[in-house]
């Protein structure tokens, strides 16, 4: 049966409809792609029986990237949590990739190659040995890595979630600042399976309510250790699913997922 002319204009006129719709729709699809990096961790949210917020990020440690910033991380293009302390854009934890500063040349004060004034509890992973430790050191030149070329290490505080007796002398010991006062915290840590977990609480709380909340909602039937990174309004994550800005300071390095 022929189609009248009239019909003939309506399919035709849906036919461009329907083009140009998946045309804006690969468009947008290109758009995405272009602002929003992949999504290579699991993020999750949980509340501790003390009441402590614990926000995370799961994921491996061959996917961190330490970067060097001057922004808030909820308005950077990266997907992660803010990293060590800072003074005036001066980097003052250890924040090395491959035995390079995040900013500025090894040896250089500022640049992520100390940990300013104290030898503070460092992530470490080695990737030559597939290993994830902690360790307490001043530079980057302390680091025990099998590989200087392959490895990333991150500076804090260490948590020594494994010692109940001591930690919190240890945590006095490397200037963990504000420990018994209410402050978001943020903080790093790893399991025996492997997995490296980037932590952020909104619930101002002092350390060791924070570090009780990971003990027992993150990984809890595994063994786990970690560091407390930068806090109080430094406490960011930027993720898919959520946004944490803190008191929406900039900072001035970050951990990254890639």
């Amino acid at each position: 049966m022929e189609l009248s002319a009239a019909t003939r204009r309506r399919k035709a006129g849906r036919r461009m409809a329907l083009a140009v719709a998946a045309c804006l729709l690969a468009t947008l699809s290109l758009i995405r792609a272009d602002t929003e990096p992949p999504r290579t961790y699991t993020y999750a949210g949980t509340t501790a029986s003390n009441g402590v917020r614990l926000h995370y990020m799961r994921t491996t440690p061959d996917r961190i990237e330490l970067q060097a910033v001057a922004a808030n991380v909820a308005e950077t293009k990266s997907y992660g949590i803010n990293g060590g302390f800072f003074y005036e854009g001066d980097i003052l934890s250890i924040a090395v990739q491959n035995h390079r500063p995040v900013k500025g040349e090894p040896g250089q004060y500022g640049s992520g190659w100390f940990n300013v004034k104290y030898a503070r509890g460092t992530l470490v992973w080695d990737a030559a040995a597939n290993r994830l430790s902690v360790q307490a050191v001043r530079s980057a030149d302390e680091l025990l890595v099998t590989d200087q070329a392959n490895y990333w290490a991150q500076g804090g505080v260490s948590m020594n979630l494994q010692d109940e007796a001591s930690w919190t002398g240890e945590a006095a010991a490397q200037g963990l600042p504000l420990a018994d006062s209410l402050h978001m915290r943020s903080g790093m840590i790893y399991d025996e399976a492997g997995s490296l977990y980037l932590i952020v609480s909104p619930t101002p709380c002092t350390a060791e309510q924070f570090r009780t909340a990971i003990l027992e909602r993150i990984a809890p039937d595994l063994g786990k250790e970690g560091i407390f990174l930068d806090g109080d309004g430094s406490s960011q994550m930027r993720s898919a699913e959520i946004s944490l800005p803190g008191d929406l300071r900039e900072v001035y390095q970050m951990i990254a997922v890639k």
